[in-house]
């Protein structure tokens, strides 16, 4: 199954939203889907909605822990800070993102926060996935916006 695909699904839904297009899947080991999501920050009024915190939040709701060593996730974008810490709090195993984010990531880029000395664990990280997919899908929308 491509998890990275049905990540850009959610995020093609939350531009339908008129949200940003960012939209992650959560994965356990043995392959099955536990959360997707995309961005809903403005449907919420939250500004912690991001597809990353809620699909955190539903698969460790599923699983009764707040600990996920055995998923994996994918997201259409670098995650920001604020989402990066969460993946660790989770101890998510694996990250794989699409597009890089120079000015908002929180994890090639910006504070890198697996690299700092008060990050307790460090998912494997698989970035470019599905890049220029994920990179068209947030052009469009930003030059539809303006």
């Amino acid at each position: 199954m491509d998890y990275m695909r049905l990540a850009i699904k959610e995020a093609e839904k939350a531009a339908a939203r008129d949200e940003v297009p960012i939209g992650a899947v959560l994965v356990h080991k043995d392959g099955e889907i536990l959360a997707a999501a995309g961005n809903r920050c403005e449907t919420l009024k939250d500004p912690t909605a991001h597809a990353e915190m809620l699909v955190i939040r539903e698969g460790a709701e599923k699983l009764g822990d707040v600990r996920l060593p055995e998923c994996d996730l994918y997201v259409t974008l670098e995650p920001c800070p604020m989402c990066a810490t969460a993946i660790s709090f989770a101890r998510i195993r694996r990250l794989y993102f699409g597009a890089y984010d120079p000015k908002g990531g929180g994890v090639d880029h910006g504070p890198k926060i697996y690299t700092q000395s008060t990050c307790h664990h460090a998912p494997d990280v698989y970035s470019g996935i599905e890049e220029q997919a994920c990179v068209d899908l947030l052009r469009k929308f930003f030059i539809d916006k303006r």
